[in-house]
């Protein structure tokens, strides 16, 4: 007959490492939830990273974030980690350099021009349809009813009261959309 004979065996305490596993795991679901809520801004434009890439020749997805400390140095962060610090003035002089060279991107145009045209419409009173982003144009419409048609094109923002005829120029949304015979919503 054969017997087996245990031998005690040191006990080994896992409970610090499965708390800190636990405390990890929660600050994660916790990180996430907080995003989920309240999504971070990011605060630098494609535009931006552009110009912080080109005055320190890196690519501009790899620049995280900017910030200035003590009024003096610009610090750049970067995606993988890192930062590099630079002179206020020095980048300023630069920035202002770079942003009269680098020619704006359709997206960058887009976004500009989608902007002014949320502008107008808040100061008048409209809102307006899908817009066609190859061409940026999209129609007005008031109170349910149609308005008109606006877009803008390389002689500058156009409108006209219908699908075909001639086209109202001017220098901004605002000043075309007042084009078509749309007054300025007036506050309660």
């Amino acid at each position: 007959m054969t017997y087996i004979t245990h031998t005690p065996q040191a006990i080994i305490d896992f409970s610090v490492d499965e708390q800190t596993l636990a405390q990890a795991e929660l600050y994660s679901h916790l990180e996430s939830q907080a995003e989920a809520v309240a999504p971070t801004q990011d605060p630098l434009t494609s535009r931006d990273r552009r110009i912080i890439g080109e005055i320190i020749e890196v690519e501009p997805e790899s620049v995280r974030t900017i910030w200035i400390e003590g009024g003096i140095t610009v610090w750049v962060q970067f995606v993988e980690g890192g930062r590099l610090p630079f002179d206020r003035n020095w980048f300023a002089t630069r920035v202002a350099e770079v942003k009269a060279t680098l020619p704006e991107t359709p997206l960058e145009r887009n976004e500009r021009l989608s902007d002014e045209l949320e502008e107008a419409c808040t100061v008048f009173g409209l809102y307006h349809g899908e817009i066609d982003w190859l061409g940026f144009s999209t129609t007005l419409y008031q109170d349910g009813h149609f308005v008109g048609f606006i877009g803008c094109s390389q002689q500058g923002w156009y409108a006209r009261p219908r699908q075909y005829g001639v086209n109202r120029v001017a220098a901004s949304a605002e000043k075309v959309i007042g084009l078509l015979g749309v007054r300025a919503a007036v506050a309660a």
